[in-house]
């Protein structure tokens, strides 16, 4: 017999566990969801379930309390149509509760079975090259198909009225990692019905879009063409937001059907994937439905080069700011339902993560708001395009070597979940991502140098680090709480956007724009006015020219010295209360002397344009300089080491840390007065902590 030690201890173990949980399971009553969940998406449907209470045993052994399922199961809970059989599914959450786990069941229409896209083929998806997809893979349907829309609220429908009231179910998740659009020709007729709801009239499409450049200008709404390639700019935006709202109505149709059957207390979510950054939808209009935001975290370096997807280690900078991004679309905590057991199997090179470094990536994303991390998956599949894609325990069924990484998690998970309970990520500084911002710069972006999110990322990694909490926000969300507000490429700005920003700094808020800010309408027309277009009688200044650099240009004035590089804006003063921080220096004739960065009073606050992309170390003095001037708070702030992340969570009368090192050696941090070791026994009290590479430390303390 092979591991048979081990094998009696999970037998032992499970019996016991079975007797502990069983009254829990049968008395009916509704299980809460755990203060700090943590599970796997787990495959029943895939294996015999005979073997499924040793899967399960091994899960509680791991510190596991909670499995999602579901989500790629539609041909085993509608084998034929019309013919529903979940009574496997009712076992499986039955058999995860007598193992002390709540369920999260995902609606499977991520993957329709063969017999509907046989029957229905009009439901397959159609690249924009008008190809249709055939079966045998995921994400192959129309979003934009009413027939499968029909199909998706049956079996939704029939989960929640089998499922809706089971105690130990405590949220839905809504398919799986909305991705791809269609091209089909019922897409298309929504687009143009779409369109026509918007603008009522030709005409004032034809006079937004300036349909009259290129002979472009339409006369019926079928004329209009439906791409992503280059095209009038008016088009493609609005072709995206055609996509962000017809994702939007695809999950209502499930959503609906789930809020009339389900209980209140079980949440619903989509798991959104993409590293967080991706962007064929709007993501913050798509979440505002939901009750808890989830998103998948994988390794990548995402917008960078998404050749080196799944290669690689952690980045901690660019995986908090993805963080800090989801939870800015609802400003609350958020869950995390894949995260990689070790490394996936879709990279250049699938590598591993170093020893620790899985349960470091999961303690960095609880530190910046996460209240649920997830693995994906529970158990290698046999076959399948994934089966090479890391897991816990390995086709046989025993655990791999990171199983007793995930393990030590959740022991600490167990420990920390009460201290953590009613805290989150508290933030007095902002830092503005816009979807029709990066679009509108995404379609035309004038020098290939001009990396937008790289540039997002260079002001939040300098905030940050003297902030320790920097929340990133859209411009449509309250921005009242924050004393700072900074929006690197604010590049489409309405008059009714300009409004509310005036609005926010003469309230006494302090906001700072930079490149590119105000070049576009909502309709990604140039704005009559120069930049910054509708907000130029706010910011008393505006752009002469702007010039995508070649070669750094020198800056100096009252906010420090250094470089513009990749972009520079000449500003003009235009009111004489405008305050010059910044000049260009020699280097380049149009710029040389011209005013770089301006700054003025309005009402209670302050407003400020740089018109440039500037160097790493210019960028830090200006953090500096924005943090001070503005009273950011800072006295949370621990001073730790480069490579030792620092997350602070607030609430309850207490704040928790949670100190992750990514360094590559040991490090010792001070803490400014005693704290709590949350991870110890005992709740030692500490004023330093010793952390090896990939160590981590959870430390709380009473707020004052």
């Amino acid at each position: 017999m092979k591991y048979p030690i081990r094998l009696l201890f999970f037998v032992l173990c499970g019996f016991a566990a079975h007797l502990a949980a069983e009254p829990g399971a049968a008395s009916g009553e509704p299980k809460p969801i755990p203060p700090l969940m943590y599970g796997s998406a787990w495959y029943p449907e895939q294996w015999p379930e005979a073997e499924w209470d040793a899967d399960l045993a091994r899960m509680q052994a791991a510190g596991l309390n909670m499995v999602r399922i579901g989500e790629f199961a539609w041909s085993s809970l509608e084998p034929a149509e019309g013919r529903y059989e979940l009574d496997w599914m009712e076992r499986a959450v039955a058999a995860a509760a007598r193992r002390g786990m709540v369920t999260i069941i995902g609606t499977p229409t991520d993957t329709p079975p063969a017999w509907m896209t046989t029957k229905y083929p009009e439901i397959l998806r159609v690249a924009e090259d008008g190809s249709r997809l055939q079966h045998g893979s995921r994400r192959h349907f129309s979003i934009g198909s009413e027939k499968y829309r029909e199909l998706c609220r049956g079996i939704v429908e029939q989960l929640a009225l089998r499922f809706g009231k089971n105690p130990n179910v405590v949220a839905w998740q809504i398919g799986n990692e909305y991705t791809e659009d269609s091209f089909d020709t019922e897409s298309r007729t929504r687009f143009h019905r779409w369109l026509e709801k918007k603008y009522g009239t030709l005409d004032a499409l034809n006079q937004a879009w300036m349909t009259a450049y290129w002979s472009q200008t339409y006369t019926k709404w079928s004329q209009v063409p439906m791409t992503t390639g280059r095209a009038n700019p008016g088009l493609l935006l609005e072709h995206k937001r055609f996509v962000t709202d017809t994702w939007r109505d695809f999950q209502r149709n499930q959503t609906e059907v789930l809020r009339r059957h389900v209980e209140p207390r079980q949440l619903i979510t989509t798991n959104l994937g993409g590293l967080g950054w991706a962007n064929r939808f709007n993501r913050q209009l798509v979440s505002a439905d939901l009750d808890v935001i989830s998103w998948d975290e994988y390794l990548g370096s995402g917008w960078f080069d998404k050749t080196k997807n799944g290669t690689g280690h952690l980045d901690p900078l660019r995986s908090g700011a993805s963080h800090d991004l989801v939870r800015g679309w609802k400003q609350k905590n958020f869950w995390v339902m894949e995260m990689p057991p070790g490394f996936v199997d879709w990279g250049s090179v699938s590598n591993s993560l170093d020893r620790g470094e899985t349960r470091a990536m999961a303690w960095h994303a609880v530190g910046h708001g996460a209240d649920c991390i997830a693995y994906w998956q529970w158990r290698s599949a046999l076959n399948g395009q994934e089966q090479y894609h890391g897991s816990l325990v390995g086709p046989d069924g025993e655990p791999v070597p990171v199983y007793a990484e995930a393990a030590q998690a959740g022991v600490e998970f167990a420990k920390a979940g009460p201290v953590l309970a009613g805290t989150e990520p508290v933030s007095e500084v902002a830092v503005i991502h816009d979807y029709d911002s990066r679009w509108a710069i995404e379609f035309n972006p004038f020098s290939n140098r001009y990396d937008q999110m790289q540039i997002l990322i260079d002001y939040y990694r300098a905030l940050r680090e003297r902030t320790q909490a920097v929340d990133i926000v859209t411009p449509a969300m309250d921005l009242s709480r924050y004393k700072l507000v900074v929006a690197p490429s604010l590049n489409v700005v309405s008059p009714e956007l300009a409004a509310k920003l005036a609005d926010y700094v003469r309230a006494g808020g302090h906001l700072v724009l930079g490149p590119r800010t105000g070049m576009k309408d909502a309709f990604n027309a140039l704005n009559r006015e120069r930049q910054p277009g509708p907000l130029l009688p706010s910011v008393g200044a505006r752009v002469e020219q702007f010039y995508a650099l070649l070669e750094d240009v020198p800056l100096a004035g009252d906010w420090g010295a250094g470089k513009a590089t990749v972009w520079a804006e000449r500003l003009d003063r235009l009111a004489p209360d405008v305050e010059v921080v910044l000049r260009f220096g020699s280097g380049n004739d149009w710029l040389s002397g011209a005013p770089a960065a301006i700054k003025r009073k309005l009402g209670q606050g302050t407003i400020s344009l740089l018109g440039s992309v500037v160097d790493a170390a210019l960028m830090n003095e200006l953090a500096r300089r924005w943090v001070a001037e503005t009273g950011v708070a800072t006295q949370g702030v621990i001073t730790a080491p480069a490579g030792v992340k620092v997350s602070r969570r607030v609430g309850a009368g207490r704040e928790v840390y949670v100190i992750t090192n990514f360094s590559k050696g040991a490090q010792e941090i001070a803490l400014p007065e005693a704290m709590t070791d949350v991870l110890a026994a005992g709740g030692a009290q500490l004023t330093s902590v010793k952390l090896p590479r990939y160590g981590v430390a959870v430390l709380s303390r009473a707020l004052p």
